[in-house]
């Protein structure tokens, strides 16, 4: 008896130590993201920029010629890597908060798509996690769909980071990437797009449902222009992972805000998470609350060459009611009271 006692808390003792494990894995590949995000751009610049004034400069010199060669590549679908999109690492990514992606309608390979994901939150992440990375399976639910997910031109003119960027299928957010994916890189084709962008990001707080849509009305233009399908994406939970601080319409905060978003394509946010030991202090990890990410409804778009005002309207009004739509009916069963409604911007 004593004996299977001591066996028992043994293997208590085990699981224990593996789960804690898993958990500081966890916390490691969401730190390596965030970072990513922050700084990776920058850091690898001005480490470049060193490596040229050191004995080593050839090899940042080799870089920068293959650069100037390279430069064209993210316009032209970019160069995925299906190893970096299945490290083991987004895995724990996913588990850290968990994210999960559901899938609600088939979508054929025989034709493009245009995702519009809602809501920006302040990074992304469910977005990221779902669509650049094989962690929540999007292959294997959407099969023959190569997903690209649309982000800012200028990460790709960081040494490094866009060539991180371009191994999970992440391409700019330009005309010139959009209309090169869905007109000459064959059908299967679905780019995502945060369609709120910067501005949406300045109004994410946890517990706010609120989209900026009602002048967004540039990927419901380029749809029609390729005959690219429209798909609502909607990400319970998006907005829970971090809290931020609310600047009003007017203030000197919302000005400089705006500037930023104007002038450089992003508006800078002041926000917090949880820190890196304690989920009690503040810090840049987001707080691990679960992300639900749900594909809507296709809508069937049709190629019109230079579509007018009044069909752009049409099209963009159905996207709208579709996407409302969604919301409601899985507003319940994750987590939001039947109350809530979808405030549209």
């Amino acid at each position: 008896g004593t004996g299977s006692n001591i066996l028992s808390a043994l293997q208590d003792l085990f699981w224990l130590s593996k789960s804690k494990v898993e958990k500081q894995l966890q916390i490691i590949s969401v730190l390596q993201w965030v970072l990513t995000f922050l700084i990776m751009g920058i850091a690898c610049t001005l480490i470049l920029m060193y490596i040229l004034c050191t004995d080593c400069w050839a090899i940042a010199a080799l870089y920068l010629a293959w650069l100037v060669f390279d430069w064209n590549t993210p316009k032209k679908g970019g160069r995925r890597s299906q190893w970096v999109r299945n490290w083991a690492i987004w895995r724990y990514f996913r588990d850290y908060f968990p994210i999960r992606l559901v899938k609600t309608h088939n979508l054929l390979t025989t034709r493009n798509y245009i995702f519009g994901y809602h809501p920006h939150g302040i990074m992304g992440l469910g977005a990221f996690c779902n669509f650049s990375t094989e962690a929540t399976g999007v292959s294997q639910k959407f099969p023959g769909i190569r997903p690209y997910l649309a982000t800012l031109a200028g990460n790709f003119r960081m040494p490094i980071l866009r060539d991180y960027l371009m191994s999970g299928g992440i391409c700019p957010v330009n005309r010139d990437s959009i209309d090169y994916i869905l007109s000459k890189n064959g059908s299967g084709n679905a780019i995502i797009i945060v369609v709120g962008g910067a501005a949406e990001s300045l109004n994410c707080t946890p517990g706010k449902n609120s989209v900026t849509l009602k002048n967004r009305k540039g990927f419901v233009k380029l749809a029609l222009r390729h005959g690219a399908d429209l798909v609502p994406v909607y990400s319970f939970g998006e907005n829970e992972v971090y809290k931020q601080v609310i600047f009003e319409e007017g203030s000197w905060g919302r000005w400089v805000q705006k500037k930023f978003q104007k002038h450089i394509g992003f508006a800078p946010c002041i926000f917090h998470g949880r820190g890196l030991f304690s989920s009690n202090t503040w810090g840049l990890l987001p707080y691990s609350k679960p992300i639900t990410t749900v594909v809507g409804e296709p809508i069937t778009i049709p190629k019109i060459d230079n579509p007018s005002q009044k069909e752009v309207d049409f099209y963009h009004s159905m996207y709208v009611d579709s996407l409302i739509k969604l919301f409601d009916k899985y507003k319940s069963k994750f987590g939001l009271p039947e109350t809530d409604v979808l405030e549209v911007n």
